[in-house]
């Protein structure tokens, strides 16, 4: 499984650059691990990007999840009800 780390601030202001980092990997093959463990801060607009990430590799035949989200970033999915399908609450969550 290949990874890949998320910056600590998924705030609306680096969306963009998120989108940079996660177009990078869409089509790459395999399961693909984002791990969370760093995430300080994060806006709705950040997991929304996030979930769009996801849903298009799922698409594609790519499986991807979020992986050792930090309480922050798990609280956060929850919230906004998308902790199923980012994986976050899966047993390797944190």
């Amino acid at each position: 499984m290949n990874a890949l780390p998320l910056p600590p601030d998924l705030g609306i202001e680096h969306v963009a650059d998120l989108q940079t980092v996660l177009r990078a990997h869409l089509e790459d093959q395999g399961p693909l691990a984002l791990n969370g463990d760093r995430v300080e801060r994060v806006h709705t607009a950040g997991l929304q990007m996030l979930h769009a990430f996801v849903r298009e590799r799922a698409a594609l035949g790519h499986p991807t999840s979020v992986t050792d989200a930090s309480p922050v970033l798990a609280e956060a999915a929850r919230q906004l009800a998308l902790a199923c399908s980012l994986g976050v609450d899966t047993p390797s969550a944190a």
